[in-house]
């Protein structure tokens, strides 16, 4: 489970780079009761979604040459230009060198060895997201890629990660990803592995946030009619919910949950 307690290695913030803010803005607000705070004119468009006052996410412009609309996670470091040194000798890229967004924090991009991308957020002002894990806030993360264990060492080494595989009924195995130190309470991601038959479908190595929503259904319906597409589901999934992933508006992609209620 997610939370505020931003501790090293674990989902610290989280936006969109978008084409058109101002669609992004509409299909997200819509979607999900968002309102918006610009982070002012020397921003360059960028600005925080709020729920209650409280930021969820963010959206800013395309910035890097040939980029598509899409997620992008970043994850908590202390020190983002170790992170960057660690992320080059496991063998990922660096695509942002580490810089300071004003007074608020540190931040740095980076693609695993696989294709993923993701970033950090070394915090100063700002530590991170006001809300996680609350109804149309980001609830989960997974990461899809075509090698699991080389993801895995990759992660330890950059994040000292800690894993526990499930193997499920099918055969399929599903990873959760752990913090360091962490026990189960502390989940924070999975971790999925894709064939190449997948990849030849369109699936390309990524990471993907859920969002928890009151109802998953209603959640898809309202997606698909302001433009995206239903990619799986919704559908029932033991001890975690009724989920489904979308395609929005601008072909990016992210989860919607509604978590099962514990019994008791």
């Amino acid at each position: 489970m997610l939370t505020t307690n931003y501790v090293p290695g674990v989902p610290a913030w989280l936006d969109f780079g978008a084409e058109d803010i101002e669609a992004a803005k509409e299909f997200y607000g819509s979607l999900f009761g968002w309102g918006f705070w610009s982070a002012g004119p020397e921003a360059g468009g960028y600005g925080m979604f709020h729920l209650d006052e409280k930021i969820v996410a963010a959206v800013g412009p395309l910035v890097e040459e040939g980029a598509r609309p899409s997620w992008t996670l970043y994850f908590h470091t202390t020190d983002a230009d170790a992170a960057a040194k660690a992320v080059e000798q496991a063998g990922g890229t660096v695509r942002v060198s580490p810089f300071d967004i004003f007074d608020q924090g540190r931040m740095a991009a980076f693609t695993d060895p696989e294709g993923a991308q993701f970033a950090v957020w070394q915090p100063y002002q700002r530590p991170g997201l006001d809300t996680v894990s609350a109804q149309n806030s980001l609830c989960w993360t997974e990461l899809y890629t075509p090698d699991v264990a080389a993801s895995k060492d990759f992660y330890r080494t950059v994040f000292s990660w800690d894993y526990q595989d499930n193997t499920m009924s099918d055969g399929f195995t599903y990873t959760i990803v752990l913090p360091a130190g962490g026990g189960k309470e502390t989940s924070q991601s999975g971790i999925i592995g894709i064939s190449e038959e997948m990849r030849k479908g369109g699936l390309e190595p990524h990471w993907q946030p859920w969002f928890e929503v009151a109802d998953c259904d209603a959640a898809v319906s309202a997606a698909t009619s302001r433009g995206g597409r239903g990619l799986m589901g919704p559908e029932d999934v033991e001890g975690v919910g009724r989920i489904a992933v979308v395609a929005d508006p601008f072909d990016a992609v992210f989860g919607v949950m509604t978590s099962a209620t514990p019994e008791g």
